[in-house]
């Protein structure tokens, strides 16, 4: 590992924020569609099954970008893939707000999974530039902006999406991303931390491999055959275990899976796994919620109507 003498940070509060904030945006892209669900297929002239690939997609690229990146921000500078991220996430929010059918719609929500690594890597800042009374609580603060950007997303999103079209959240998701890059830019020191080596291209494909069928299972188990669903689990099954193998005997892992099984890393891994988990959980609750409320309003109001017009009909008719 390279390391240099770390400068000390000047202004540790304003850095920290900073990288919240992103860790705040970033997240927000996450629970962004949600309310407009039951609408899309209307919108964008698409069944509802392959709308919700606008959720899915991002996980996806979430998925297999955060492991990516991070080793990237590792071995050429982790400020320079924080503002490759945050491109990411103004470059896809520019493409959803364009698009007016599923697919380019779809392909912008790609690019903004692809900046999901702006959390761990404004953690890894803040671990080689905070001073180490900082650096708990700063850590504590990046890990919840994930959850509070969810959970502000679902709200903000409803409240836009009711009042103005719906191109503009993707528009105002891009306008925070230019904020947190200027931001960055401004206020962020490169770490002089690096490692160096080489990028571990076939561990990299192998966990995408693995990601994108376990994440495939879960999400499309309730609308695909269950010969497809297993399939996927096998997939993954199978992919999991040679990717293992591999990351073992590799001189440059991309995944270092000894200090994986460490019991602090290894808690904090699985406590990250379960609150994904039910992030993915809360999103197909609020679609399924939304798209009942839609079905029984439906109901409803046919009732009403169908009752209206009995009273008001001729007694002879």
């Amino acid at each position: 590992m390279l390391l240099e003498e770390t400068r000390p940070v000047t202004r540790p509060n304003v850095v920290v924020a900073v990288l919240a904030m992103g860790g705040i945006v970033v997240s927000l892209m996450q629970t962004l569609v949600i309310p407009l669900l039951p609408r899309f297929p209307q919108l964008l002239g698409s069944s509802p099954g392959d709308t919700t690939w606008l959720i899915t997609a991002t996980l996806l690229a979430s998925a297999v970008a955060t492991p990516v990146v991070g080793r990237l921000g590792d071995m050429y500078g982790k400020r320079r893939m924080l503002l490759v991220s945050l491109v990411m996430l103004v470059t896809g929010s520019v493409i959803a707000a364009l698009s007016h059918s599923l697919v380019p719609l779809i392909a912008g929500r790609v690019v903004q999974g692809l900046a999901v690594g702006v959390i761990p890597l404004g953690i890894s800042i803040m671990r080689d530039e905070l001073p180490a009374q900082r650096l708990a609580s700063a850590t504590a603060l990046m890990s919840a902006s994930l959850g509070v950007g969810g959970a502000l997303g679902l709200p903000a999103a409803a409240f836009l999406a009711e009042r103005s079209d719906w191109h503009l959240l993707f528009w105002t998701s891009a306008a925070a991303g230019v904020i947190v890059l200027t931001a960055v830019l401004i206020c962020v020191p490169e770490s002089a931390v690096r490692s160096g080596g080489r990028f571990d291209l076939v561990g990299a494909l192998g966990l995408s491999v693995a990601l994108v069928c376990l994440l495939l299972g879960v999400s499309k188990a309730s609308t695909w055959s269950g010969a497809a669903t297993a399939g996927l689990f096998v997939g993954a099954a199978v992919a999991l275990g040679w990717w293992g193998w591999w990351e073992l005997r590799s001189a440059q892992p991309l995944v270092d899976l000894r200090t994986t099984a460490r019991r602090q890393v290894l808690l904090t891994n699985v406590a990250s796994a379960v609150f994904a988990f039910s992030m993915f959980a809360s999103h197909w609750c609020c679609r399924r919620s939304s798209s009942s409320r839609r079905s029984r309003a439906t109901d409803s109001a046919s009732r009403c109507w169908s009752r209206a017009w009995c009273s008001s009909r001729p007694a002879w008719s």
